[in-house]
């Protein structure tokens, strides 16, 4: 029997599901009455989302089509991070979503001070972009995680090798 027990907080995505939400997303803009001839594209790469469009208002249906498929996904709306509109070529107008994935540096050190503070017994430590939690009481490594969860960070945090 391990003599402390561990966790590590992340923050990522399943990629295999937002490429579903994107797919999901093109074919209902393809199929809807009102964004049919818009010719929308709507673009997945390693990191980023690019959606160009007729106009923002049609840009704006097609992001709010993401959210929705992203959340029946089990994606956390965290993720994204919209740039800012852009002009495109023949009155046309481009958005970039950047994807968010790992714990920043002031995050985790937030995420660790927030842990130390509370719970005694706990370490904490940032291990790049993750931060690893050890305890020698499983019990104590639960109570951090629903606190963690009770707080509103601005990352979506999974909790991975619990053991």
């Amino acid at each position: 029997m391990a003599s402390t027990y561990s966790f590590d907080i992340v923050s990522d995505f399943d990629r295999q599901e937002l490429v579903n939400a994107v797919d999901q997303t093109v074919r209902e803009v393809s199929s809807r009455y009102d964004l049919k001839d818009t010719k929308t594209t709507v673009e997945l790469g390693d990191t980023a989302i690019t959606i160009n469009t007729a106009s923002e208002m049609t840009l704006d249906a097609v992001a709010s089509i993401l959210q929705q498929k992203a959340v029946k996904r089990n994606l956390s709306l965290k993720i994204f991070d919209y740039g800012k509109i852009e002009q495109a070529s023949g009155n046309r107008v481009r958005q970039e979503i950047t994807l968010k994935k790992g714990i920043a540096q002031d995050i985790a050190k937030q995420i660790s001070k927030l842990i130390r503070d509370e719970f005694k017994k706990v370490q904490a430590s940032i291990q790049g972009d993750a931060v690893r939690v050890t305890a020698k009481d499983k019990d104590e490594l639960q109570l951090v995680i629903q606190r963690l969860k009770q707080e509103d960070l601005p990352v979506a945090l999974q909790f991975t090798n619990y053991r």
